[in-house]
């Protein structure tokens, strides 16, 4: 772990405002790249109210690229569930693909947010809860937060501070930042149940509910909203879903109860479901909404506080992932070797990250609100589309967040560059790796498969910051990659072209000044 350049002025490098997902992540990516954080969240406890039931999407190989997608994964109680998903109001079915570009991991949030605490913890990161932000200062070379702890008012200045306060960010508002974009008039309710032995489970999903008749499985639309019903073979659990037109606010707070479930399938289906056990119960409503700017000087947002989707499944993706994003680029600063605008960049690239999730979600509202022989036509043309592979593979990447290519400068062109580097099985010296092992230490690599010791002479001037390996890979797609921490490809050499085609450029427009200068610079 690196040394922090905290000078005595500072009570930590970067404040982190909530301890979800997004808050936690964000820590623990930040301490491991030797930057000290302090996480304020104004709960004094976890909370015990379910929200997010799993993760899904590209997190998932991040997390397996840091080397912890292991521990997630002996976490989870239930069986990790075929890749068939819900998209509006229908079903994107990826189980005929080998590969399928997304996948989920069935983690309740309280256990989610469990394991990054135990993560946070064993990094040292510094977690006060109870200790609500109320106020925001920032000038050209420091932030300082108010808060409210529980031995009263105090205050914490850092040299950044991030908002990852959720949906009603406080830190969002207290920056100013305009929060546009539109809520929709219904309620969506969620739960995970187990059923007594008077409703009968047929072999294909469908129920027997005494005094109804037969319940099917997938969606049901009706006059009064929408009703989803998915279980397992392997599970007695049933998951049940409802969505209703409704203008009322709800507090996040007050969980979702098993009558008021009942009550809202009963106005849907017209069934009344009973219910021996419920292990999940959530509330939601879906809004389309997205920061103007996810910078305001050493203000920055993530998660929920930066964008909401309106569709299940994607905001702890989005919310991680932005985190990952971000921690690597604030450390830089922290440490001194930033190059101009790299700070900047989360913007750009998340905010590009974040408007094709909003497409795809936004997607999702119009083939699930609509009622007509219009919409039904449309939701068969879309599943009719999806039985061809091509389409069906798009789809899936999209949903996972692994489409996303960001738009790096790129002298030579190379078609990897922005994109999510591939977990190629390596021969090293040292026997069998991966590019999934490079990236545990969280740290850039200039990964030479060409064995080329023009390029590996070149990073040498910024091996302070970058490692350097070499490996040889069957079929490989470059001669060499620059791979950031957050897995993205900052620069790809060209197979069998001469000179460095744009690595030097890239290191210094990612990492900053060389530590020295190469002779031929100086010669220059």
């Amino acid at each position: 772990m690196g040394t922090s350049v905290v000078s005595g002025v500072f009570d930590a490098d970067v404040i982190i405002v909530g301890a979800g997902p997004t808050g936690l992540m964000l820590a623990a990516e930040l301490r491991s790249a030797g930057v000290r954080p302090l996480v304020l969240e104004r709960q004094p406890r976890p909370r015990d109210t379910p929200k997010a039931g799993g993760l899904g999407g590209q997190i998932l190989e991040l997390l397996r690229y840091r080397g912890l997608l292991d521990r997630f994964a002996a976490a989870c109680t239930d069986p990790i569930p075929a890749p068939r998903f819900p998209f509006g109001g229908v079903h994107v079915d990826l189980t005929s693909l080998t590969d399928s570009p997304m996948h989920a991991l069935p983690l309740p949030q309280q256990s989610l947010e469990r394991l990054l605490g135990e993560r946070a913890d064993e990094l040292e990161v510094d977690i006060r809860r109870g200790h609500e932000v109320i106020g925001v200062r920032q000038d050209a070379d420091m932030v300082t937060a108010q808060v409210c702890g529980p031995a009263g008012e105090y205050q914490v200045i850092a040299r950044y501070l991030v908002g990852c306060d959720g949906a009603r960010s406080r830190i969002r508002d207290l920056a100013a930042i305009p929060f546009p974009g539109n809520t929709y008039p219904e309620v969506n309710r969620l739960a995970q149940v187990t059923l007594p032995d008077s409703v009968t489970r047929l072999d294909n999903g469908d129920l027997e509910v005494p005094g109804f008749g037969t319940v099917r499985a997938g969606f049901t639309r009706t006059e009064n909203g929408l009703f989803g019903l998915g279980s397992s073979p392997d599970s007695a659990v049933v998951s049940v879903y409802t969505t209703e037109e409704e203008t009322a606010e709800y507090d996040d707070d007050i969980p979702l109860t098993v009558t008021e479930m009942q009550d809202s399938i009963h106005r849907v289906l017209g069934a009344n479901l009973p219910v021996v056990q419920a292990l999940r119960l959530s509330r939601f409503t879906f809004k389309a909404r997205q920061a103007e700017r996810y910078r305001d000087g050493r203000i920055l947002l993530a998660g929920d506080a930066a964008h909401l989707f309106p569709a299940t499944g994607v905001a702890i993706n989005a919310g991680m992932l932005d985190a990952v994003n971000l921690a690597w680029k604030l450390a830089a600063e922290v440490h001194g070797w930033a190059p101009e605008g790299l700070l900047d960049s989360y913007h750009d690239e998340r905010h590009h990250a974040g408007e094709r999730t909003m497409l795809h979600t936004r997607a999702q509202v119009a083939l699930r609100r609509g009622t007509d022989p219009a919409a039904e036509a449309l939701r068969e043309v879309f599943q009719e589309l999806l039985i061809d592979e091509q389409p069906l593979r798009r789809m899936g990447a999209l949903i996972a967040g692994a489409d996303i290519r960001y738009r790096l400068p790129n002298p030579n062109g190379h078609p990897l560059t922005g994109t999510f580097a591939p977990d190629l099985a390596l021969r090293t010296e040292a026997g069998a790796s991966s590019v999934a092992e490079l990236m545990h230490s969280a740290r850039p690599v200039l990964l030479d498969l060409a064995d080329r010791a023009e390029l590996r002479a070149i990073a040498r001037d910024w091996q302070d910051r970058v490692e350097i390996r070499s490996a040889t890979t069957e079929n490989r797609p470059a001669d060499a990659l620059l791979i950031r921490p957050d897995g993205h490809i900052a620069w790809a050499a060209t197979i069998d072209e001469p000179g460095d085609t744009g690595l030097r450029e890239a290191l210094s427009s990612w990492f900053g000044a060389p530590a020295t200068a190469s002779l031929g610079a100086r010669q220059s």
